[in-house]
């Protein structure tokens, strides 16, 4: 336990760029509680990785975000371990498609599950250890919370629904507690595949005509997290697309 350095919980932090923004975080001084769902293979090889560098760093938790009950058991336990929270990073997310005419209501509740009910609740949860840490809440949303996506109109309205409940929670839990966003343009391609002439016809939007990475969302997560009079914000890491999109 540490009462000196500070503490984040960090969702969906196994792999891509919630495990990048994990390393980030602990090379900047954070003890970390890293949660995942089902891939733990991964986040026990980050955790071991992180725990070479600084023992007894950091904190596994593995859990359904779709199940709420269990929400507050996670700042629970980052609690319980470290003794403070002064961070939590909302990244889990789950994205497919939903065309009209064939989206489910089991797609609906697993879209707004992850992207919209989890954050929330988490946050709800985290708010008071966030205030007496006077901590800050990142949110990873997407350039589609704001301009639709085809096809994914559950997915954009949950993500639109967590742009929202940024601007909402900056309000009602200042002044002890930051609360802002990131949404990210063409980071990483989604791991179903675009085709080559997909990813071209996306980058050609793009004014700086090229892609993003990981890394650029880590260094705007870490920047939220420690500009002290920045509340209520969406940063675009997008390479200008929000202004072509």
């Amino acid at each position: 336990m540490t009462d000196t350095r500070p503490v984040a919980l960090v969702t969906g932090a196994a792999r891509r760029v919630g495990a990048t923004i994990a390393r980030r975080l602990h090379a900047a001084g954070y003890d970390l509680a890293l949660h995942c769902r089902r891939s733990r293979s991964e986040l026990d090889g980050l955790a071991a990785e992180l725990e070479t560098q600084r023992a007894q760093s950091t904190l596994i938790l593995q859990a359904d975000l779709g199940n709420v009950e269990m929400l507050p058991d996670l700042v629970d336990a980052a609690l319980e371990r470290f003794g403070r929270l002064d961070a939590l990073v909302n990244n889990a997310s789950s994205f497919e498609p939903t065309p009209v005419g064939s989206a489910t209501p089991a797609q609906w509740d697993e879209l707004f599950a992850s992207n919209a009910r989890a954050p929330f609740f988490l946050a709800q949860a985290a708010a008071a250890a966030l205030a007496t840490a006077r901590g800050s809440i990142v949110n990873l949303v997407d350039v589609y919370a704001e301009r639709p996506l085809a096809r994914h109109p559950i997915y954009c309205m949950a993500k639109a629904a967590l742009l929202m409940m940024t601007r909402s929670l900056a309000l009602d839990l200042a002044p002890q507690v930051r609360v802002n966003a990131i949404a990210p343009g063409a980071i990483l391609w989604p791991e179903s595949g675009k085709t080559g002439a997909e990813q071209q016809a996306l980058l050609a939007r793009i004014p700086l005509a090229r892609s993003g990475t990981p890394d650029d969302v880590a260094d705007a997560a870490l920047w939220l997290l420690q500009a002290p009079y920045v509340t209520g914000e969406v940063v675009h890491v997008d390479g200008g697309r929000a202004l072509n999109i």
